[in-house]
C-alpha cells in the first residue's frame, strides 16, 4: 500500500524514536543521520501499516490508546515496533554499568506522550457554532412577549369576531402597540390592505406578532407604518393622514380641521430632513425628537405647551406673517413683499438668495416657513445650513473674506443713512474671526459655524442691521429672559411674543367691528 506523508502533517521528533541501541542526543546531534533512519524506518512494511492505521483512525476520529513513556512501557513499545538494527549488528557503545549512572541513560519526557511513534498529528480546530443574529424581517419576538401581547389582544378583541372598524381601533394602537392614539388610522389602513373598514384578530396579529413588528423601537414602527412599500423614504404626504387625525381628535385644535395649511406642518421636514431633499429617512427619524413631540402631544391637552412640530401658536405666527405679505392673497409673495418682513430688517442683496420656489420670482408657503424659521432662530443647525448656502455665492463650501464683504457693504451703507457711527469691514471681519475662531482664519466653513456659539450674530451683521444693533447694545431684558428659560429657543420667544402681539390686535380689531355692527371682509382674519 503506498502512503503519502504531508509535510504540514507530520513531523519528526527524535525523542519518539524510541530506539534504546541510539541515543537520542546522537540523533540530535546528525540531523542528516536521523532523516536516512526515518525514511528507513518508514519504508520497513510494518511501519507503513502502523502509520496508515493510525492515520485512519485519527481521521475516523477513533480516540487512540498508545501506552506512555514510562520506561518499561517504552521497552514493551519498543519490542512491538520494528527496529533499525538486527539481531547483534548493533554499533559499539560505551561499557554499561548496572550500578552507576551512564552517560546513555535514556531521558524521560515530562507527561504522557501523544503517541508511541515518530508522526505528531495536528488536531483540527473544533468548530462552534454561531447563532443566528441577522433575521431579514427582524428579530422574533420572545415567547415570554409574545403571549403577553396575545393575552392584550385577546381582550380587546373579546366579543368582536368579526374584527375592529377604524373608529374603534384607537385603543388597539395606544395600549397594544404602544403608539400615539392618532397614528390609530394610519395603522388601521395599513393592515385593512383590501379595504374591507375591518381590521380582524388574525389580521392583526399576522402584521404586528407575525410580523416582527412587536421587538422593533417605536421610529422604526411609525416608519414602516407610514411609508410607501415601494419607497425607502417618508415624504409629506405620508404625514398628512396623521396629522388630519390629530386635528379631529386633540381638543386644542379641534377648531382647526378646516385649516388645510395646518395639515402641511413643514417644519417636520424642516427640522428633520436635513439633507433638504424632501425625503425623510429612517436615521433621519430616529436622529430627530419628532417621535417624542409626538408622545407629548398624544399626552398634553394644552397644545401650546407642545412646542414641536405641533404647536398652534407657531402656525399661527408663521401664518399671519405670510398672510401680512401676501398682499394680494394668492400664496405667493415676491420680492418686494419679502423686503418689508421685519420693518425692512434684511438688506437687498441677500433677499434675491431666498427664493428657491418652483414658480419663478416667487417664494410659497414652503418656502417662506423655511425662511422665517432660519430668520428668527439662527442658532439652530437647519438655520446655519441656510443662511450658509445663501453667502456662499460660488458654493465652494467656504465663506471668504470677498463674499462677507460684499453682503456687509449694503449694512455699512444703511448705517451711514441711519446717521449710525459705521464700523469699517476690516474691524468687523476682526470681530468674526474672534466670534467664531475658525481653524483657518483665511475662510469660515460651516463646522466652523457650527460649532460656535455667536455663530448666528455673524449672519445678523451681514445682513440684517436691527439684530445686529440689538446684538451691539444687548438688551439686559432679553439677557435676563434667556437665563430664566434656557430650554426655550430663540424661536419660541420670537413666537410667544409675536403671538401675544397678534392676539391683542384681533381682540381690537373684534371690538371695534362688534361696536360698528360691520364686518368689513377686509380685516377678516386668515382663517
Amino acid at each position: 500500500m503506498n502512503m503519502e506523508i504531508v509535510g504540514d502533517v507530520v513531523a519528526l521528533d527524535t525523542e519518539l524514536l524510541q530506539l534504546p541501541e541510539v541515543s537520542p542526543f546522537a540523533l540530535k546531534s546528525n540531523p542528516r543521520f536521523s532523516e536516512e533512519l526515518f525514511d528507513q524506518w518508514l519504508s520497513l512494511p510494518e511501519t507503513n501499516r502502523l502509520v496508515t492505521s493510525l492515520l485512519n483512525d485519527a481521521k475516523a476520529g477513533v480516540p487512540l490508546n498508545v501506552p506512555g513513556n514510562s520506561s518499561a512501557t517504552n521497552a514493551a513499545a519498543s519490542n512491538s515496533l520494528p527496529s533499525m538494527f538486527p539481531a547483534g549488528s548493533a554499533p559499539p557503545l560505551s561499557p554499561r554499568s548496572s550500578t552507576s549512572g551512564s552517560p546513555r541513560v535514556m531521558k524521560h519526557r515530562v507527561g504522557p506522550s501523544t503517541l508511541s511513534s515518530p508522526l505528531k498529528l495536528v488536531s483540527e480546530p473544533v468548530r462552534e457554532l454561531i447563532p443566528q443574529f441577522y433575521f431579514q424581517n427582524g428579530r422574533p419576538p420572545p415567547n415570554e412577549l409574545k403571549e403577553q401581547c396575545l393575552f392584550r389582544i385577546n381582550q380587546i378583541f373579546y366579543g368582536h369576531l368579526d374584527g375592529l372598524q377604524i373608529h374603534e381601533f384607537r385603543s388597539v394602537a395606544k395600549e397594544i402597540c404602544k403608539l400615539p392614539s392618532f397614528l390609530s388610522t394610519a395603522l388601521f389602513r395599513r393592515i385593512d390592505v383590501n379595504f374591507t373598514g375591518i381590521v380582524t384578530r388574525d389580521a392583526f396579529i399576522d402584521y404586528w406578532v407575525n410580523g416582527s413588528m412587536l421587538t422593533m423601537d417605536i421610529a422604526t414602527q411609525i416608519y414602516k407604518i407610514l411609508k410607501q412599500p415601494d419607497l425607502k423614504y417618508l415624504t409629506q404626504v405620508d404625514f398628512k393622514p396623521v396629522l388630519r387625525e390629530l386635528l379631529a381628535t386633540h381638543p386644542g385644535l379641534e377648531f382647526l380641521q378646516n385649516t388645510p395649511e395646518f395639515q402641511e406642518r413643514y417644519e417636520i421636514f424642516y427640522y428633520m430632513n436635513r439633507s433638504g431633499n424632501g425625503q425623510l429617512t429612517l436615521r433621519e427619524l430616529k436622529r430627530g425628537n419628532l417621535i417624542t413631540a409626538m408622545q407629548h402631544a398624544d399626552e398634553e391637552e394644552d397644545i401650546n405647551k407642545v412646542l414641536r412640530y405641533f404647536s398652534y401658536e407657531h402656525f399661527y405666527v408663521i401664518y399671519c406673517k405670510f398672510w401680512e405679505l401676501d398682499t394680494d392673497h394668492d400664496f405667493l409673495i415676491d420680492k418686494e413683499n419679502l423686503i418689508k418682513y421685519g420693518n425692512h430688517a434684511l438688506t437687498y442683496r441677500i433677499i434675491p438668495r431666498k427664493f428657491t420656489s418652483k414658480v419663478e420670482g416667487k417664494m410659497g408657503y414652503e418656502d417662506f416657513v423655511n425662511f422665517i424659521l432660519s430668520e428668527e432662530d439662527k442658532t439652530s443647525e437647519p438655520s446655519l445650513e441656510y443662511w450658509f448656502k445663501c453667502i456662499d455665492l460660488d458654493g465652494n463650501g467656504v465663506l471668504t473674506r470677498n463674499e462677507m464683504q460684499f453682503f456687509y457693504e449694503e449694512q455699512l451703507h444703511r448705517m451711514e443713512c441711519m446717521a449710525q457711527e459705521p464700523v469699517l469691514f476690516e474691524d468687523i471681519l476682526c470681530q468674526i474671526v474672534d466670534m467664531i475662531g475658525p481653524e483657518n482664519e483665511s475662510y469660515i466653513t460651516l463646522r466652523d459655524l457650527k460649532s460656535s456659539k455667536l455663530s448666528g450674530s455673524v449672519f445678523n451683521i451681514l445682513f440684517n442691521l436691527n439684530k445686529f444693533m440689538a446684538f451691539e447694545t444687548r438688551d439686559p431684558f432679553l439677557i435676563r429672559q434667556e437665563r430664566e428659560n434656557p430650554t426655550l429657543t430663540e424661536w419660541d420667544r420670537f413666537a410667544h411674543r409675536e403671538y401675544i402681539r397678534l392676539s391683542m390686535e384681533e381682540d381690537v380689531e373684534e371690538a371695534s367691528n362688534g361696536s360698528a355692527e360691520v364686518w368689513d371682509e377686509s380685516l377678516e382674519a386668515p382663517f
